[in-house]
């Protein structure tokens, strides 16, 4: 067990390492930000200068060493418009953007482990049909369409909900359905066939023919033994919702890290981009280690694969 919790940590380095490396060259392809920080019209003397005062003109390979330096020691650099901690910065715009993925992880659990264990039960029949159909839309439509749409109903024709904005829970009510869409139909999707692959074993079809409750056969047989699968999506989907919270935190100026990004990355402040990639890597590969020593200590025929 040490020696795949070692080889999972190693994976874990690794990870964030070549996120961050990807990102950095990455940025540095979207051209030079001491332009965006001057006027126009400003001499070529004072871009130089410029660029030196921020570091720009050394080398690509020696802001890249120097970068990875104070990332190990948790120093990303100040931000180039306002001058403070870049990660302090997108520190303080992690609950936000927490309360948000984890409000649409609830509704995706709460909606759609239901459907799908119904779905199931209710295979080949109309309800199934359509429910199948829905999370295909949903697979299908783009999260920042689909938030577009509920703005314009939901808030400029009914006027039922604010457009943007953060602060209460009339705000997060559209940006929560916005993030949770592709979540519920993954999460049915999923459901589904994992309680169909139960539903078919003998020992239901045994239990089903003893007279049990369809309740009992469900909740206490079936739903018991698919849970396993489902709760390892669950666990991997909330990095997929923190990432997922860019576009929608930008839709709906949330003020979260995903809104942060979006403005840094206009911006080109490679700091605050960078920071928010390390943290957002960072979280991604932990649930992913803790999910992956959870399954190996449940089944331990994973840590000899």
């Amino acid at each position: 067990m040490l020696d795949f919790i070692i080889k999972r940590l190693i994976q874990v380095v690794i990870v964030v390492f070549l996120a961050l490396t990807a990102v950095f060259f990455l940025i540095r392809l979207s051209g030079d930000p001491t332009t965006l920080f001057l006027p126009p019209d400003a001499p070529r003397e004072q871009i130089e200068e410029y660029r030196e005062l921020l570091g720009f003109n050394r080398p690509l390979y020696v802001q890249y060493t120097d970068f990875m330096k104070g990332a190990i020691q948790g120093d990303f650099g100040e931000s180039l418009r306002s001058g403070d901690d870049a990660l302090g910065l997108v520190l303080e715009r992690m609950p936000a953007t927490f309360q948000l993925a984890f409000s649409a992880l609830l509704l995706s659990i709460i909606i759609a482990i239901p459907l799908g264990v119904l779905s199931a039960y209710k295979r080949n029949t109309l309800f199934d049909k359509a429910s199948v159909g829905i999370t295909v839309i949903g697979q299908a439509i783009p999260s920042f369409w689909f938030g577009l749409i509920l703005i314009f109903i939901f808030a400029a024709q009914l006027k039922f909900f604010p457009s943007s904005g953060g602060g209460s829970v009339n705000h997060m009510v559209l940006p929560v359905i916005t993030l949770a869409l592709y979540s519920v139909s993954r999460f049915v999707r999923f459901t589904r066939s994992a309680m169909l692959d139960v539903l078919n074993k003998d020992y239901i079809r045994t239990t089903k023919a003893a007279g049990t409750p369809t309740s009992t056969l469900i909740m206490k047989y079936a739903l018991k033994n698919s849970l396993i699968p489902i709760l390892t999506l669950i666990a991997l989907d909330l990095g997929v919702l923190l990432g997922g919270a860019v576009i929608t935190e930008a839709v709906f100026s949330w003020p979260g890290v995903g809104r942060l990004l979006h403005q840094s990355l206009m911006n080109r402040d490679f700091p605050i981009v960078l920071a928010g990639v390390f943290i957002i890597a960072i979280i991604y590969a932990v649930i992913n280690f803790i999910t992956d020593i959870l399954y190996a200590y449940v089944n331990p025929q994973i840590r000899v694969k």
